[in-house]
């Protein structure tokens, strides 16, 4: 009689969860958090960058303040295996078109009044002169090539 009685819940139980078949499949997002501070990399997409490490796979950052946070201190996240190996590359997007450009190519405004995913942040751009209208328009207090995104100033960035 129990076993009966398990059959039936059992089948009941498949049939009212099991989706009916459409013919189509759907896409799976997958979460991917920031490796810096553990949110979606998704949170506000103008800001997203990633890195191409020398094996081949990319990482993925919520923010260039993020990106660069890895950057500088590589070491640290490869030893806590959150980085797989060096980073070769890195890539941001340019806030006003979307472009993708290698980080090292664009140019940064400091200072703005927008934030990023996690506060304070750098606003990455392909071009000087479209830097210049957004410090106009959002404010800012430089404009920064790469080389000057040290420690210091992400450390500044994320107090």
């Amino acid at each position: 009689m129990k076993n009966i009685v398990l059959s039936i819940l059992l089948a009941t139980s498949v049939a009212y969860t099991a989706e009916p078949f459409t013919g189509k499949i759907n896409d799976l997002k997958i979460n991917i958090n920031d490796p810096a501070y553990n949110i979606p990399i998704d949170v506000k997409s103008k800001f997203t960058s990633e890195a191409l490490l020398k094996n081949g796979k990319k990482v993925y950052f919520a923010s260039v303040k993020s990106m660069m946070l890895v950057y500088n201190h590589q070491e640290f996240y490869k030893k806590h295996k959150l980085l797989a190996d060096d980073i070769d590359k890195v890539f941001v997007k340019d806030y006003l078109t979307g472009q993708k450009l290698e980080a090292k190519d664009a140019l940064y405004v400091f200072g703005s009044n927008i934030t990023g995913p996690h506060g304070d942040d750098l606003i990455p751009f392909s071009s000087q002169s479209n830097a210049e209208i957004f410090e106009i328009k959002n404010g800012g207090t430089k404009i920064l090539p790469f080389t000057r995104l040290d420690k210091g100033l992400i450390r500044y960035l994320d107090m």
